[in-house]
């Protein structure tokens, strides 16, 4: 989800609720300690020099369980950021605390944010050696029209 995205949908939401992707919900008292941008700057395993940039959403829960973080505010933050970091419309990766910092995108169902997990992957498997994964076929599911016949010399 870009930054305009969030925006006009905290235009119209009555709260901010956010799950993850399994359906266990952020604790509704969370904050949002940061609102950054982040530009990585790397070479992946094949040798491309790459840049990325996303906005950075830090979500943190603490023991002021009275906290509730209302549509409005966040866009003002949201806002803030935009003309104090010169933040762009950029996709949008949210930090969130589990048994590690998970880094996740973010989707909206109608209702809810919904944090959807973020994979690694090689961005150069023609580099490194890595296949994609064969096709698995039943070998007796294959034709055997046309083809060679053991003892018929084709071979």
């Amino acid at each position: 989800m870009k930054l305009s995205e969030i925006k006009k949908h905290l235009s119209s939401a009555e709260a901010v609720n956010i799950v993850l992707q399994d359906g266990t919900e952020v604790p509704e008292h969370f904050h949002i300690t940061e609102i950054g941008l982040i530009n990585k700057s790397f070479i992946d395993c094949g040798g491309t020099i790459r840049n990325e940039k996303v906005v950075n959403f830090q979500l943190w829960n603490a023991n002021d369980f009275d906290h509730r973080l209302k549509p409005l505010k966040l866009l003002n933050i949201i806002r803030l950021s935009e003309e104090k970091l010169d933040i762009e419309d950029l996709e949008i990766e949210v930090e969130y605390q589990t048994e590690t910092i998970g880094k996740y995108s973010l989707d909206f169902d109608g209702k809810n944010f919904i944090l959807i997990s973020k994979q690694t992957a090689c961005l150069a498997l023609d580099s490194c050696g890595v296949t994609k994964d064969k096709l698995k076929v039943n070998l007796s599911e294959l034709s055997t029209k046309n083809s060679c016949k053991p003892g018929g010399g084709c071979c």
